[in-house]
């Protein structure tokens, strides 16, 4: 009969025989099977159930880690509508809330535009056109990538972009960028990996749209140094019921690098919770007007948003402190008045 509470198991015969070489190769080290199953099980704890503390990854001049301030990017995208002042005065709402670095998205439109889509009509701010012709309009080239690039440095801002394919990181890597980010919907793109892995950069990899086992298929390719892995749910706005932010926690468990959150809601408190529970990064959309023409406005965050999540963010890991219990100084004058001497 098993030990009251426990359940018998039936081990399959190989990894008997494995455990039996186990105690025996132990040299009394492990005296017997069940020492050796509570040991297995003691190392799988280790490893895959509590949360690992892994080394900070430095993006330009800053580290990120879970040890460090939280990192927060705001993600200007694809919300400037193809507008250099447009684009301008997100940078300036970046920097004047607080944030670390600004983020946007770089794609060659004949690759990325899927062939089913290439010629369908689209109504614009400026005028009927396909959808790739829209595509073109509001994709940035080499003379808006080098604005970007000067009136950042001017302003003490960070800035980098995610790459959509192969062409685009080669069009980006002119820049010198602190880092690279991969899009949701390339985590599956095993060439595009490898060649922003080529780079040497750090690499932030969004996870959105994706099962564990891809992500830990693209871990695995992508390697854990040097990379950060962002829970992301891909709809925008996403809804309460899809933000699933305990999935940091068991990111934080399974991967040994820094892990955070990349926001697609119209609101802040998701964001907040995700920075609580454990997120070191944190990314989101950020508009002038959120009723902006644009697929992304409605899911982005104005000036105030944005300034409220830097402010509380930079604060939570303050508020979180170490963990370690302890009468603070503060404390004692009170405890002094107020303490029951013949108590515990």
């Amino acid at each position: 009969m098993p030990k009251e509470g426990y359940e018998s198991i039936t081990i399959p015969e190989e990894l008997d025989r494995k455990i039996s070489d186990f105690v025996e190769n132990s040299q009394g080290l492990v005296q017997n099977k069940t020492k050796a199953i509570a040991l297995a099980w003691q190392i799988y704890e280790k490893i895959y159930l509590e949360e690992k503390n892994p080394k900070p990854v430095k993006i330009g001049n800053r580290l990120i880690g879970h040890d460090q301030p939280i990192f927060v990017a705001a993600e200007i995208g694809i919300n400037h509508n193809g507008s250099m002042e447009i684009c301008r005065k997100m940078i300036d709402m970046a920097v004047e809330t607080g944030c670390d670095a600004v983020k946007f998205q770089k794609r060659t439109p004949e690759i990325c535009v899927p062939q089913s889509q290439k010629n369908a009509s689209r109504e614009t701010p400026w005028g009927i056109m396909t959808y790739l012709e829209y595509r073109k309009k509001i994709e940035f080239g080499k003379e808006e990538y080098g604005q970007i690039d000067r009136y950042c440095k001017s302003k003490g801002i960070m800035w980098y972009a995610s790459a959509w394919d192969i062409p685009s990181v080669d069009f980006l890597e002119q820049f010198d960028m602190p880092c690279y980010k991969i899009p949701s919907a390339c985590l599956t793109d095993k060439k595009l990996l490898m060649k922003l892995k080529s780079t040497g950069k750090p690499l932030m990899l969004s996870t959105g749209m994706s099962t564990m086992e891809q992500i830990k298929k693209a871990v695995r390719l992508l390697g854990e140094e040097n990379l950060a892995i962002l829970h992301c749910t891909s709809t925008y706005p996403t809804s309460d019921a899809e933000h699933n932010l305990n999935v940091i926690k068991a990111f934080r468990k399974y991967f040994n690098c820094p892990i955070g959150y990349s926001g697609h809601e119209p609101g802040v408190w998701p964001t907040i919770i995700a920075a609580s529970i454990g997120a070191c990064v944190i990314e989101r959309h950020i508009t002038l007007d959120r009723t902006m023409y644009g697929t992304d406005q409605a899911a982005s965050l104005e000036k105030k948003g944005i300034s409220m999540i830097c402010e509380v963010c930079k604060s939570i890991p303050v508020y979180l402190g170490d963990g370690s219990k302890k009468i603070y100084d503060s404390e004692k004058p009170i405890m002094q008045r107020l303490r029951r001497t013949d108590s515990l």
